[in-house]
């Protein structure tokens, strides 16, 4: 069984990191190994402390989470990060994302969603709350619209690899245990897709994937 992902917890609300602590010291796989209660403290904590994976809040006195995400990112690139906001702000999404951030957490989820997030993160996968989907989404347009050079693809390489597998008629069951994920994580990547590519549903799914190559007629 592999080591459990040591995590550095930062917000400046005492109650609030209490409180998560006790969401992710609750999960085997996962455990606070050290706290913060700003960013300028976060990043002097990395020095003597070993850490997978830091969360950071975003409004924070002293060094923000943003700043203290790309002090990490210059000082510590093995490290990852999930921000942590109350703000369902697009411009606080987008420079998370440039700071070096996996993803994108709001508080007011943070019981069902902070879990999953981490284990995304730790799998080297990205975690976007739907509005967020909606903002790469929007962005994504608009640097088409202005031409604008754009990724090869709007899917991750794991939304691709879960498309392919529903189109070729897998369960989520059977892609979880393909993929090695849990079924939630499954359906997640789903909603996903079927949001960033405007589909409906299998059939929609299945026809985008021959278009696309990944599976043949």
């Amino acid at each position: 069984m592999s080591a459990p992902t040591r995590i550095l917890l930062a917000d400046d609300h005492a109650l609030v990191r209490s409180g998560l602590r006790l969401i992710l010291d609750n999960e085997p796989d996962l455990t606070v190994v050290a706290e913060a209660a700003n960013g300028y403290d976060a990043v002097t904590a990395l020095a003597g402390e070993t850490v997978d994976l830091v969360i950071l809040d975003i409004a924070m006195p002293r060094m923000t989470g943003i700043q203290a995400a790309r002090e990490i990112t210059r000082a510590h690139p093995g490290v990852r990060m999930l921000m942590l906001s109350m703000y369902d702000n697009e411009q606080y999404f987008f420079e998370s994302l440039k700071a070096g951030a996996s993803g994108y957490v709001l508080k007011s989820v943070a019981d069902r969603d902070l879990i999953e997030a981490c284990r995304a993160t730790m799998r080297g996968e990205s975690f976007l709350y739907p509005g967020a989907v909606t903002a790469l989404v929007r962005d994504y347009l608009h640097l088409a619209r202005q031409g604008g050079r754009l990724p090869e693809t709007i899917l991750t390489a794991r939304e691709e690899e879960v498309l392919k597998l529903i189109a070729e008629g897998y369960s989520a069951r059977e892609v979880a245990a393909e993929l090695v994920i849990s079924v939630k994580t499954v359906d997640r990547h789903r909603a996903n897709i079927l949001q960033k590519l405007g589909l409906r549903d299998r059939l929609d799914l299945t026809r985008y994937a021959i278009r696309s190559g990944l599976i043949e007629p």
